[in-house]
Order: C-alpha cells, then structure tokens, then sequence
C-alpha cells in the first residue's frame, strides 16, 4: 500500500511541505483501515459504553469495569481489563506464528492498563473442515495459540471454533484476554502526563519483522499471499512474554510507569504517536537509541518494524536507573529513546557512520492519529431468503449429520492443548456454556464466554448478531451470572463493495441493538476488514467476547444429573406463538435449502435476569444453552454414561419436526430441575416455558419428534461428536 493522492495531499497541506519517506510510510500506517477505522467508525456511534462499572472505555489499549465487591467487609475495590484483537491475515500467511503473535499482543494490551492477565478466549473460523488447507491451518493456529498461551502461563478457558465455505480464502483469528487490576491506584492508561519525562523502551530488541503489518492488515489477501507476504509477519517468543509480564509488575507496584503502550500494529511508531495524542501532548525520539537486533536498520525499520514483545513507557526522569534495573533483572533490553515535550511528535535519526542527524519525522501527534477522513461508502441492504426447504430427511439421518458435523461436535481436541488450570482460578472448565474464573479478593465468579456463528450473520446479518449477543448473554446467564460488560471484534470483508458492507452494518447494529436491550456495554473492541481474497469476502462475524458476574464461584454444570425434570425455556416455537425456522441453522448447511432467521425473545433482557436467579437456585441441577444446531444437540452435549433423557416433542401444529429439533433461535435454554413448578412462576409472562420430559440415569438419549424417533446411548454420541479428534489424530 502506499498513501493515496487524495490522504497525500492532505498531509501535504498540514505540513506545508513534502512528507519525508518515513512520514509518509507513518501515515500510510496510522492512516490504515487497521489503526484508523476509516470505513467503520461512522457506523461505531451505535454501540452504548456508559455504564457505572465502566471506569476506561473505548480508545485505550484495553477498557477498564469495576467489578461487585462480595466480600464479608466490603473491602475489596477490584478492576478488570478487557480486551480483543484479530490476527486474522497473518494467520493465513503463517498459522503457527501468526495466532501465537495474536496471543502476545492481546496480553500486551493487558499490560499496558497495568493489570495482570488472567484468562484468554479465542475464537476461530476457517473454511470447510473437509479442505486439506483448512485443517492445516486449523491445527498451526490452535498449535501457535496453545504454544505461546502455555509458555507464559495465562489459562486459555472459553472460546469458539467454526467452519464455512467462505473462510477458505482467509481465516479468522480473534483472541480475547481479561486482566485483573486489585488496586485501582495501579491502573495506568496510553495517555503521556508531563513533558520532561522520559521514554524507555523495554523488552525484545528491535528486528526488521513484522514491517508493514498495518497496512497489510488493510488490504485483500492476494493468492501469492502465503509467500509474498511473510515478511509483515511477526515472530513472537513467548519465554520473553512472560519475563515481560512479570517485570511489568514488579514496574506497576513500584509505580514506576507514568504511561504505556505495547508495541503492535505500526510498532513503536504507532504506539509512541498514539502515547503523545492521547496526551495532547508531544515527543522526540532518537531512533538510532532503540536497541537493536539485526545491523544496519535504518530510520524507517526502527519506526515501523513490529518486533513484538516490546512496551513504551513514559518514566519520570528519577526513576529511569530504577527501570532499567529492573528490565536488567529479567534479563530485558531496554533503552531511553526519547522524552515527551509541548510540541510536535519528531522522530531523529543519527547516522552510525557519519555522525549526522537528520530530522525523520516532524509532525502534530494529533494529526497522525486522528487527522485520516473516513470514507463516505454505499450500502446495500441484504435480503433474507425465504423458505425452500430440504424434503424427505430422516430424523436420525438428519441427527447424526448435526451432531457430527465439526461445527457443533466436541472441541475438546482444541480446549485439551491449552492449559486452562494455570494459575488456578478456573471453577468452570473449557467445554461448558461458559467458563467460571474465581476472583477470590472479591468473591467474584467471571462468566467469560466467546464466539460467532457465521451461518447465523451469513443468513441475516442484522437478526444473526442480535442472536450472537443473546446467545452469548445466556451462556453466562446459565451459569447464574449477570452479564457486565462485553468487547467486540468486527470482522468484514471488503467494504468498498456495498453489499459487503452493508452485511457489515448490520452487524454492528444488531450487536448494538442487543446488547442495549440487554443493559450490556461495549466497552472496547476491534475492526478487521479487507477480509476478501480470491475466493470471495469471509461471512460478517460479529465476534463478542462477554463477561458476567455472580457471587462466589458454583455453577449448575452443562451435563445431567439424572435426577430432574427437563424443561426448555425460550422456545416460542413450542409455545405456539411462532413458527419454528431453519434459517441460518447447521442442518441446512448440512443437506441445503433455506429460510428466514427465527424470531428472537420479546423480552430477552427479563429472559436473562429470570434465568441468573433461576441458575443460582438449589433445585437447579443442570442448564444448557439452546443454540448452535438446535435442541437435539444440546440434549445430546448434556447426556453422558451417568444420566441420560426421555424426551417427547409434539410437533403437530407447532412446526416441522425438523424445525422444532434442528431449529436455531437463541435465546433457549435447558434446565434439569427438582421444581419444576417454580421455574415456571418465575418465567411467567417473561419466556414460555414447555415441558420436554425427565432425565435419567440410563446414559441414553430417547428422542421423539412429530412421531418419529430415536435412540443413542452416550458412547455413540460421543463418537459421532468426536469427529474432529478422529480426523486430526
């Protein structure tokens, strides 16, 4: 990429003069759709980040929420960070390192607010699982995420994994991480404080990797990408993550850092310019003082290369020894580079053979973080197909098509190679709804739950991402937590194609529009777009990673206890007050055909709150989400060799049993109770509530439908969904 005449003329006019090749490659970065959001900002106002928890919003490395205290004594005043990235092109060109460098940033962003990472989610999409090039770049992500999670001991406990035709040419890596701030005296924040304070760059010595990543992340993938391409990826090392992590804070305790910044996209040209807008302030940088691994770099590759595992600090000049000390002591590079100032943001460089100094970059902070226009593009509205179903399908046909396909089988080849027990605070593990992370200073449970699903926001993108935010509002919700706070990663293709970007904005306001229902903020996120290549734009796919809270940290399990009755809440279908549908459902991408979306919840935020309380209930055995594949598959997730379930579905004049089975409206669950009665009373006028039968302890699921029938034993589930261990092992 390189500017356009248009942006070159503008920063033409704001300097009054020619941009230096280091300017111009600098706005060419800043300026890119990755940093600048140029074409989705105007649509970005939808989403509501107010809230009394929220203590940073949208615009920093990573947002800050206050959490309840639930201690005895009220003591506790305890923050969390949240944040997401993708890495979605670089994951393509090289799966291993470009998910393992995913991981790096996102926990760096964690650092930078001053807090401690505690958990990650990952949510992953590529193209069909049949595709010899989609398994190879499934297993070299889940291998490069599992790598660099493992190696700095942050627990990777909740996430999703989906397969579409339309990811083949780019996948998608999205990657979440929560962090812990327990004294809110150690939150630190990007913007500089005061001019005379210094710059040091600490951790990895700067290399020419990663040059271009930006801008690279702004473009359509090309076919020659996986080999012209590898250049702009990065290579991370995890050993040095974690010293970094921990010399980050012992630095915090010490209050050492005034400002700080990770150095990602753009690398420390970006994050220092970002530091001094932030500010309102400036700075001057000295790029040949940046330390260095490969010789002869030049002003430019010290700018922009983004060598990863590296922060920027802003350090009062007393405490500079202290800090290098420090980085000394975990065997860290570190370097004073510069120093914050009142006027522009200038970048040096001095010449190692001549001794000269020359005047690189020499412009407003302000102008090369928020001066790019955004763009003005068309939208075309999407339509929803209409009902041309599949005929003559047979109910165990059609239940062991879903429940084996790899979009709704078992994860647990993935979840398995991540250490999800590291610094014991996992309560709920990989594989449930949701996961549950004890924060015991506070007697707090974090649900934290992730994921899309493409065929829901291919089929209707405004209707599919409301599912999306209800879907994941009701994984936390079923483990009887509150949802709090939520970030989002926006993934689209190219957006200068209308169609394509009006599948864009109807995700963006549909995620809104939910999660304002739901009294949920959107407090941080990220946009990834330009995700096209030659085999076409990837689905919208409004990724949200959502987090809840409760007291304490029991959960009901997703499995049956054996004991209860089993009642479906949520499904208006059965009710009789909505048709049952199959649009955007597993089954159809199964055996073909199509339909309208289903009809959501009337009140979903009453649905939510009823089913916190009712979750949290003794009498409680199990809940599960109803969603991706349908009722059969969530009866099937929740039976195993202890407790199987007789359930019975009249399909007479309520929709087709296919529908009613197979169907995908969110916002359903499953709940496995000793009091049934009082489930009732307390859905009532909020959700209907219908009977499906008891659970057992037969280790069997007996499903009837419409007058048809099955029967499998909790050994053939389990090998129907375990396709994904049986094809990759």
């Amino acid at each position: 990429m390189s500017l356009s005449d248009s942006d070159h003329e503008l920063v033409v006019e704001e300097l009054g003069r020619e941009p230096t090749r280091a300017e111009a490659a600098l706005f060419e970065n800043l300026w890119s759709e990755h940093c600048a959001y140029r074409s989705s900002w105007p649509l970005l106002g939808a989403f509501d980040s107010d809230g009394d928890q929220v203590v940073v919003g949208p615009g920093d490395d990573a947002a800050v929420v206050s959490l309840p205290d639930y201690t005895d004594d009220g003591s506790s005043e305890t923050y969390i960070t949240m944040g997401i990235e993708s890495h979605n092109h670089p994951s393509y060109v090289d799966p291993f390192d470009g998910a393992a460098t995913g991981v790096g940033g996102i926990v760096r962003d964690t650092l930078s607010m001053g807090a401690y990472p505690i958990a990650l989610a990952d949510s992953l999409y590529f193209g069909d699982f049949d595709r010899e090039h989609s398994r190879y770049l499934f297993e070299g992500v889940v291998e490069g995420i599992s790598h660099y999670g493992n190696c700095i001991g942050v627990p990777t406990v909740t996430g999703s994994v989906a397969f579409h035709d339309d990811y083949e040419g780019n996948p998608l890596v999205n990657v979440s991480c929560l962090g812990l701030i327990d004294d809110p005296d150690r939150l630190v924040t990007a913007a500089v404080q005061e001019p005379g304070n210094k710059l040091v760059l600490v951790g990895n010595a700067t290399g020419r990797d990663g040059l271009g990543g930006a801008s690279f992340a702004s473009e359509d993938l090309a076919e020659d990408a996986e080999t012209e391409d590898r250049p702009a990826v990065q290579v991370g090392d995890p050993y040095t993550e974690k010293l970094l992590i921990e010399a980050n804070e012992m630095l915090i305790d010490e209050g050492l850092v005034e400002s700080a910044r990770d150095l990602g996209a753009a690398g420390l040209g970006g994050a220092s310019a970002e530091m001094a807008a932030k500010g309102d302030l400036g700075m001057t940088i000295e790029l040949s003082d940046v330390h260095e691994r490969e010789p002869n770099m030049n002003a430019m590759e010290y700018l922009l290369a983004e060598s990863q595992e590296r922060m920027c600090y802003e350090v009062h000049p007393e405490n500079v020894a202290r800090v290098h000390e420090i980085a000394d002591r975990y065997d860290l590079g570190s370097s004073v580079i510069g120093e914050v100032t009142e006027g522009n943001y200038v970048c040096t460089f001095t010449d190692p053979e001549t001794g000269e100094t020359e005047t690189v970059v020499d412009a407003p902070a302000a102008f090369l973080e928020d001066g790019a226009p955004f763009h003005d593009l068309d939208i075309e509205e999407p339509t929803e197909p209409e009902r041309d179903l599949p005929d003559g399908v047979e109910l165990d046909e059609a239940f062991e098509a879903v429940v084996g396909s790899p979009n709704t089988a078992s994860k647990r080849w993935v979840y398995r190679q991540y250490d999800h027990e590291v610094q014991v605070r996992t309560a709920t593990q990989p594989g449930d709804d949701a996961a549950v992370i004890a924060v015991r200073d506070a007697n707090v449970g974090l649900a934290y739950a992730a994921g899309a699903d493409p065929n829901w926001t291919d089929a209707a993108p405004y209707e599919g991402a409301r599912a999306v935010a209800l879907e994941n509002a009701t994984n936390v919700a079923a483990k009887g937590a509150t949802p709090h706070a939520a970030v989002d990663c926006m993934n689209g293709g190219n957006p200068e194609k209308s169609d394509v970007y009006g599948g864009f904005a109807g995700i963006v306001d549909g995620l809104a529009d939910m999660c304002a229902t739901l009294d949920v903020p959107i407090v941080g996120g990220n946009v990834s777009l330009y995700n096209d290549s030659v085999a076409g734009p990837i689905p919208p796919t409004p990724t949200i990673a959502l987090v809840g809270v409760k007291e304490g940290y029991d959960a009901p399990p997703l499995s049956l206890d054996g004991e209860g009755e089993l009642l479906l809440v949520g499904a208006r279908s059965l009710a009789g007050d909505a048709e049952a549908r199959l649009g955007g459902s597993e089954y159809l991408s199964q055996f073909g055909g199509t339909d309208r979306f289903p009809d959501s919840l009337d009140h979903p935020d009453a649905f939510v709150d009823t089913l916190v309380d009712v979750a949290n209930e003794e009498s409680t055995l199990a809940t599960h989400d109803v969603s991706h594949g349908g009722l059969a598959v969530s009866l099937a997730e929740m039976v195993h060799d202890g407790a199987g379930a007789a359930v019975d579905i009249d399909a007479q004049s309520k929709g087709s049993p296919a529908a009613l089975a197979f169907g995908e409206q969110a916002g359903r669950v499953v709940i496995e109770t000793t009091d049934p009665r009082s489930v009732r009373e307390a859905f009532d006028s909020v959700a209907p509530v219908s009977e499906l039968g008891a659970a057992d302890e037969s280790g069997t699921l007996d499903l009837s439908v419409g007058g048809a029938s099955l029967s499998y034993d909790a050994a053939e589930i389990a090998d129907l969904r375990a396709v994904i261990e049986h094809e990759l092992e």
